[in-house]
């Protein structure tokens, strides 16, 4: 009777060792991504993921041989488990809250600008030292290479030639594609394929980045602001996507913990031999804390 009133206590173990591989999957998916170049919120997620997975391990084996103490200290640590996934979700919230695309007259992909954005992870990802890092990462992703390369067979010699730049325009880029490899359009340069453009002579420039823009394949727009602002919005859609599988993973550890709850109570009772209704109260003041 003992072993079977811990048997639900065990299923709940089981089910949270499941929640937890999602959180790990998130975890190595944001690290192996090529285009999510800020690789320190990703470790956290991973220490999460196995921590539950060590957590449900635990009280698996705990409810298996039915040792109450135990299931206790299960319960216990699931419950700050709760806390911590819940800091974690309002952190990435925080930190991933501001910035957002800007509408571009007659194009259909954003543009991403800097200022947009501030906190933490602004101060984080325009740090000179973390920059060089993230910028390289960028540039070793082949965002602006091949992948972003478009061909259309030109009628009168049958050669392959780069899409015109009407074309180009209705292309919905990537914040990384928009912000790195081409210049601000208020730089007013003209197209001539996805990664080359050039200056009109006496235009003055009067944003920063369209000095730094170059046709040389290996700069292009890699230390602009637009580029940091691009890798800043593909952080925020990537963290956002995470964060909703965590919200959902968290509402149903809720529900596990509280059933969790009421198994050890359970199975106290069938430890102590206690009937329903029956009260084995003993103490003149008991704690108002108990599971």
């Amino acid at each position: 009777m003992y072993r079977r009133a811990t048997g639900p206590v065990g299923t709940t173990a089981f089910i949270t060792f499941l929640l937890g591989i999602p959180i790990l999957a998130g975890g190595i998916w944001l690290s192996s991504s090529a285009t999510d170049c800020i690789r320190f919120l990703q470790l956290p997620l991973i220490i999460l993921g196995v921590t539950l997975m060590a957590i449900s391990l635990f009280g698996l084996s705990a409810a298996c041989y039915g040792q109450l103490k135990l299931i206790r200290v299960f319960l216990f640590l699931l419950f700050v488990f709760l806390f911590a996934i819940l800091f974690f979700i309002i952190f990435a919230y925080a930190v991933t809250d501001a910035g957002k695309g800007q509408v571009i007259v007659n194009r259909v992909f954003l543009e991403y600008h800097l200022d947009d954005y501030s906190g933490w992870l602004k101060d984080r990802v325009v740090d000179g030292n973390n920059w060089e890092k993230v910028s390289g990462c960028v540039q070793r992703s082949g965002e602006c290479g091949v992948a972003m390369a478009r061909y259309v067979r030109d009628l009168n010699s049958g050669l392959l030639v780069p899409e015109p730049a009407d074309a180009f325009y209705q292309r919905n880029l990537s914040p990384i594609e928009s912000g790195c490899c081409k210049p601000p359009t208020s730089c007013g340069y003209t197209y001539v394929n996805e990664t080359v453009w050039n200056p009109v002579p006496g235009v003055p420039a009067t944003d920063p980045d369209c000095t730094r823009w170059s046709n040389d394949q290996q700069v292009l727009c890699y230390q602009c602001d637009s580029c940091k602002a691009g890798v800043l919005a593909t952080t925020r859609r990537h963290w956002r996507k995470v964060s909703v599988i965590n919200i959902v993973v968290l509402v149903l550890l809720v529900i596990l913990y509280f059933i969790g709850c009421i198994a050890y109570r359970h199975a106290k009772r069938a430890h102590y031999d206690e009937t329903y209704g029956v009260n084995r109260m003993s103490k003149t003041a008991p704690s108002m804390f108990r599971f």
